[in-house]
């Protein structure tokens, strides 16, 4: 396709080979700087929730696993997209709330479970997660994607995902009540390069947040203040190494269980969500209409089959990545071939225990500053996500469906436990705000909201009105 102005005015450049070698590894690493933040912390958070419950985590989520699947997945997903679209997946912070509500688990067989082992049944969880991707991508491929995304409006997406972020709210509380001012340096550096930083320092303000107040933590302890810092495991970690799935595959390899499915597997609802946002975010940033063609279907099939590969082996769910959409945006650099190099850099880094051991020695008060931003931007995306829909709350029909479905994710707090077949099975609050507000959208009369086209969503920058 020729090259042509956008409304940003400059010509962007849709050919990276052109600028020569030595410039494409360099927008390469922008891309990885810009996920790398975001994708090492899930696997953070996660141990972060279950170390402050005092369990002993002799399995915990894998930086190692996570980088690698984040690489592998963004390769896989290029390959089912037929190499046209240049999105990055990373670990997906929609999936945190589930691994919180397994981390708590204390029912049925989970009774005397160890964390270890639960973080297996929840990775089962997102396997199948991941399958249910490809089950839309099947229906939309039949009967065409207008007829399936009436059936979840942003009334419904939009109050899931603020649930999501207010859940996780305490964890971010205990984290940074380890050391409150070290906290706060975190979230300072993070506001500061968000709202002041130009070109890049604004990109990547997550991983400037942790660099900044790791090395403030590091002098803290150097020059004999609290030890902020533990060492420890970076003595003994390998430069180089191999992936826990490759080193212990029968801890690491995902299990099956209703409860853990049931717990997991409706979050696919809101990330399923946050996919056709992305696609439709990075169609309009390129100029190509890529829900069109390649075709969503095809987008689909490839965030669902790496995040159902990643939780096989014991990692994290994926998702496309705004960061780097926004880095499309800055460089003006359209070339998927410069998402792929960023894919192999992260690659790379999956091999080295060493750098999973540094990033493991985070303290977990820069944890808590990091998450009081970025467990509040999950629910503000929430919020967000309804103001550029404008859903109408003047309509009882959705304040209805819209506080059914927060009195449910926020209320029930330990979920909800019954017997099917003498199987005891648990549904997490945000199961059972995602089905009510499926049900009650389905069921209630009045709908105001229509889904646009393909072509009228690139048009009007948005794929739904009220």
């Amino acid at each position: 396709m020729s090259e042509k102005t956008t409304a940003l005015g400059a010509e962007p450049i849709r050919d990276a080979r052109k600028l020569g070698i030595p410039k494409m590894l360099i927008l390469g690493l922008q891309h990885m700087f810009a996920m790398f933040g975001a994708t090492i912390l899930v696997p953070i958070l996660v141990n972060s929730q279950q170390s402050a419950t005092g369990a002993d985590i002799s399995m915990p989520l894998s930086i190692q696993t996570t980088l690698f699947f984040a690489g592998f997945g963004t390769l896989l997903f290029h390959v089912c997209s037929k190499m046209k679209v240049p999105a990055f997946l990373g670990s997906s912070f929609a999936f945190l709330g589930g691994f919180a509500a397994m981390g708590g688990m204390s029912e049925g067989i989970y009774a005397t479970m160890s964390q270890a082992e639960k973080l297996q049944y929840t990775c089962g969880g997102i396997v199948v997660a991941g399958l249910l991707y490809l089950v839309l991508a099947l229906i939309i491929k039949l009967v065409g994607v207008h007829k399936v995304m009436r059936f979840l409006p942003p009334v419904v997406t939009g109050p899931i995902i603020i649930c999501i972020g207010l859940n996780l709210a305490p964890s971010a509380v205990n984290n940074a009540s380890t050391c409150w001012w070290l906290a706060l340096v975190a979230m300072a550096i993070i506001i500061v390069c968000n709202i002041w930083g130009k070109g890049m320092v604004k990109i990547i303000p997550i991983l400037l947040g942790i660099v900044g107040s790791y090395l403030v933590a590091l002098v803290v302890t150097l020059v004999g203040g609290p030890q902020l810092i533990d060492f420890s495991s970076l003595k003994t970690a390998q430069v180089v190494g191999l992936q826990p799935f490759f080193t212990n595959f029968s801890g690491s390899i995902a299990k099956f269980d209703l409860s853990a499915i049931l717990v997991m597997a409706p979050i696919a609802i809101a990330s399923m969500m946050e996919h056709i946002g992305d696609m439709s975010a990075i169609s309009a940033t390129v100029g190509e209409n890529f829900i069109e063609d390649p075709g969503l279907h095809r987008t689909l099939i490839g965030d669902g089959l790496a995040t159902s590969l990643a939780g096989l082996f014991g990692g994290p769910a994926n998702t496309t990545y705004g960061e780097n959409t926004g880095v499309l945006v800055l460089s003006r650099v359209y070339d998927p071939r410069v998402i792929r190099l960023a894919a192999l850099y992260a690659l790379v880094l999956s091999f080295s225990p060493l750098f999973a051991a540094f990033i493991g020695s985070i303290p977990s008060a820069i944890i808590g500053g990091v998450s009081f931003i970025l467990y509040g931007m999950i629910s503000a995306i929430g919020v967000r996500n309804l103001v550029e829909n404008r859903v109408d709350f003047t309509n009882s029909r959705n304040l209805i469906i819209a506080a059914t479905v927060l009195v449910c994710g926020l209320g029930f707090s330990s979920g909800l436990t019954f017997q099917v077949g003498g199987a005891s099975v648990t549904l997490t609050g945000l199961a059972i705000a995602a089905i009510a507000g499926i049900l009650l959208n389905a069921i209630l009369p009045g709908k105001d909201y229509h889904f646009d086209t393909a072509k009228d969503a690139k048009d009007s920058g948005s794929l739904g009105k009220y």
